[in-house]
């Protein structure tokens, strides 16, 4: 990482959540395959230039775990929205007794993540993996955006906050969203574990959020009150 230092570690996680959640399928209804999709080709009929290269823009886990094989990726700047903790998980990385919160774009301000250019000819099958993970819990919209880039602008798939969706939060206080990252787990981790990959894959790209880092910060310091002997 460069110029920053993590408050939160991945072992201070550990030990505030030490044991495995079990997953509970009845925490959120997935839509099948079929459904997804159908809403995959509306979203690609929907694309104003299909011949030119597909990108997508990443600003959470996509950064550092995407589901897809990249020709190029370039740091990119998404005007109109802002990350934000605002997606109830209540399953993967929360349970429906210790609910987390994972990202999604809001609307207003801007949001700088990573643009990335999809290798394959076959937009749809390319795409399936990461429409599925993506669109499965309804928390998310499939958008087409134009995000800004050094090398200049170009059109991606990108996910917004479905605020239809009753995992949408609105905006919550910081010290609010802190204590849900730091109590939530679920079956693939604690919620805190997704906040530090995703800040130290923003450290490394030099792209430095305040919000996410003054709520990794806030997270850490939940964490070790939790451990102390008061705690």
């Amino acid at each position: 990482m460069k110029s920053h230092t993590l408050a939160l570690s991945l072992d201070l996680i550990a030990r505030a959540h030490p044991t495995p959640v079990p997953d509970d399928p009845t925490a959120l209804a997935l839509q099948p395959d079929y459904v997804l999709e159908q809403g995959l080709d509306r979203m690609l009929a929907a694309r104003a230039e299909p011949a030119l290269p597909l990108w997508v823009f990443g600003y959470g886990s996509l950064i550092w775990q995407p589901e897809f094989a990249v020709a190029e990726q370039r740091v990119a700047t998404l005007r109109g929205y802002h990350r934000r903790f605002c997606l109830l998980q209540r399953r993967f990385r929360g349970s429906p007794r210790r609910p987390g919160l994972v990202l999604a774009l809001d609307r207003g301000g801007s949001c700088r993540g990573v643009a990335f250019r999809i290798e394959g000819s076959d937009a749809r099958s390319v795409l399936m993996p990461v429409w599925r993970r993506e669109m499965r819990g309804s928390g998310y919209e499939g958008r087409w955006v134009l995000v800004s880039t050094a090398a200049g602008p170009v059109p991606a798939l990108t996910f917004v906050a479905n605020r239809s969706s009753d995992r949408y939060t609105g905006r919550l206080s910081d010290a609010a969203t802190a204590e849900m990252i730091a109590t939530g787990c679920g079956h693939l981790g604690p919620s805190a574990s997704y906040l530090f990959h995703t800040v130290a894959a923003c450290a490394e790209l030099g792209i430095h959020d305040r919000h996410l880092w003054r709520l990794q910060a806030l997270v850490a310091e939940c964490l070790r009150e939790a451990a102390s002997p008061q705690g």
